[in-house]
């Protein structure tokens, strides 16, 4: 199996998760152990999947969630909005979930992120980037901070389409009580951290 086909299924494996799951749970899926593995020098096994409990939730920031393009040229309000009849899509962030795993680096995680893009007005279907970006804070320090452009296809005669975002080996060396995961659609400037 290819890389991607293999991370469309984890990904669907663990959104099937976030759906047994509430925000609020702290029990969650349990542990999986490979036990024919043998372990790393630090003694901790790469292959262990930490219970979900003790993985930071994954938050979606507040006016994070929703992103809108529009037609060149166009000049947005305070509040980011346009005239509507010049949007050419708005993308919309709707659940998140996560996994992760101890290595010798610290904690691992992968982030997974459902959405759906529709196309306005002013759109049509085709190939749209959008600006996701990956964050995690303990308190008021930032321990990991990446922007992406993701790639999402509309395809031909539909008008929308639903995307799986996937970010794989989040290294968290310092995870605490207080560690946060976010994710976004974020119009800021494409650095990495």
């Amino acid at each position: 199996m290819s890389g991607s086909v293999v991370k469309k299924i984890v990904a669907l494996g663990l959104l099937a998760g976030l759906a047994a799951c509430s925000s609020t749970d702290t029990g969650g899926m349990l542990s999986s152990v490979k036990k024919d593995q043998p372990s790393d020098t630090a003694g901790n096994d790469p292959n262990i999947v930490v219970m979900q409990g003790a993985c930071p939730q994954v938050y979606l920031r507040e006016g994070t969630a929703v992103y809108r393009e529009y037609g060149r040229g166009v000049k947005k309000d305070v509040q980011g909005l346009a005239d509507p009849n010049k949007l050419v899509i708005q993308a919309t962030l709707d659940a998140t979930t996560r996994q992760c795993r101890r290595s010798a680096e610290g904690l691992v995680v992968t982030v997974v992120v459902r959405g759906r893009v529709i196309t306005g007005p002013s759109g049509k279907d085709g190939t749209y980037t959008l600006p996701i970006r990956v964050a995690a804070t303990d308190g008021d320090s930032t321990l990991y901070s990446e922007l992406e452009k993701f790639q999402v296809t509309i395809p031909p005669g539909q008008g929308s389409a639903q995307f799986i975002y996937t970010k794989d080996n989040v290294v968290l060396t310092t995870a605490g009580g207080m560690t946060r995961l976010f994710a976004g659609i974020d119009e800021g400037p494409y650095n990495t951290r």
